[in-house]
């Protein structure tokens, strides 16, 4: 049976709109790059339309925070709410006339040996149709949290309760009057424990090093107490050692103590989803589909390659990479015109 693919050349095409998609393609714009959006679901910044918390704030202040060419009105509050933020993002796309292509699947993407161009096939989810994008400049901003991770941990699928990722979780309301495990502290418990040194006794050993390092060195934000050091006291919340093994609602921990719980909510992070798709990552990305090369060096690959937000420097992370993809761009599309001149 053939199929109609319909093909439509591009100068920049961005994968996902996000805010690292948006703010590429804003900067782009800002210097007449015409470049194309792309993005699976029906409405930008999906992420965080879908999968965030009810009371999540960003955890920077809002100087650190904003997307190129817009910083935060003087009169919003230091910590962004995540409806505000929302909000945020929403006003940046009509500021900058973004207008990303939805419901656009990326099936594949692969660089033309003989052309130099990237091919990039793509399902239209809402009309069905296959579409083939040629482009010269390829932007990955699907973001390196595009799946939650969940570890391999011996007898999970007997667990007869709950189980989710926290990427799904939107308020703890549901679970009143159940016995719940959180897996993975992660950035959360390292400051906290270094913050208030003597959480020892209560299962948080005091990390190695501080927050500014950590973030430095593996990308983790420091994160601001809300009152769970002060439920750990209480004991209100329990630290426990690692989860090795699960049977029915019995769960065993590595010092041998088996508790019982209700529900097992995941939050031990997200995994990038890009080799799926992209068929040359080794360009620009390692086999865990982060970027091979380090921070400040990490937004180029080769062959037209780029990549958007996978600093893990958080919003400010976003804004240079956004900065920098399309300077360098605007760069070599004019040392083409000089030459063909």
């Amino acid at each position: 049976m053939l199929v109609d693919v319909v093909v439509e050349q591009a100068v920049v095409v961005i994968v996902g709109a996000g805010p690292s998609g948006l703010a590429t393609s804003a900067c782009l714009n800002n210097l007449s790059i015409p470049n194309i959006i792309l993005e699976k679901e029906s409405f930008h910044a999906s992420l965080w339309k879908l999968r965030t918390y009810d009371r999540l704030k960003l955890h920077l202040a809002k100087e650190f925070c904003n997307l190129p060419h817009m910083p935060f009105s003087p009169s919003a509050p230091t910590y962004i709410s995540k409806d505000d933020f929302i909000r945020y993002l929403n006003n940046y796309v009509s500021k900058f006339n973004l207008s990303p292509r939805y419901h656009r699947h990326v099936k594949s993407a692969s660089c033309d040996k003989l052309t130099g161009r990237w091919q990039i096939e793509v399902e239209n989810t809402k009309s069905g149709e296959t579409e083939l994008y040629i482009t010269e400049f390829l932007v990955v901003a699907s973001g390196e949290n595009a799946e939650g991770y969940i570890p391999k941990i011996h007898g999970l699928h007997n667990f007869v309760g709950e189980i989710t990722h926290s990427r799904d979780y939107k308020s703890g309301s549901k679970y009143s009057g159940k016995d719940v495990l959180v897996v993975g502290c992660g950035n959360s418990g390292m400051e906290i424990a270094f913050w208030y040194v003597n959480l020892a006794k209560y299962g948080i050993e005091r990390p190695a090093n501080g927050p500014f390092y950590i973030k430095a060195t593996q990308g983790r934000s420091a994160v601001i107490d809300v009152g769970t050091v002060k439920k750990i006291k209480e004991e209100e919340i329990k630290v426990l050692p690692e989860l090795v093994s699960v049977q029915a609602t019995n769960l065993k921990f590595s010092n041998g103590e088996i508790r019982k719980f209700d529900a097992i909510i995941f939050a031990t992070g997200y995994k990038s989803g890009i080799r799926k798709w992209l068929k040359e990552y080794g360009y620009i990305f390692n086999e865990e589909g982060l970027p091979k090369n380090n921070f400040p060096n990490h937004w180029k690959g080769s062959n037209g390659l780029y990549c958007a937000g996978f600093s893990r420097r958080g919003l400010a992370g976003v804004s240079m990479d956004a900065v920098a993809i399309a300077q360098d761009i605007k760069l070599i599309m004019g040392e083409r015109r000089v030459d063909i001149n």
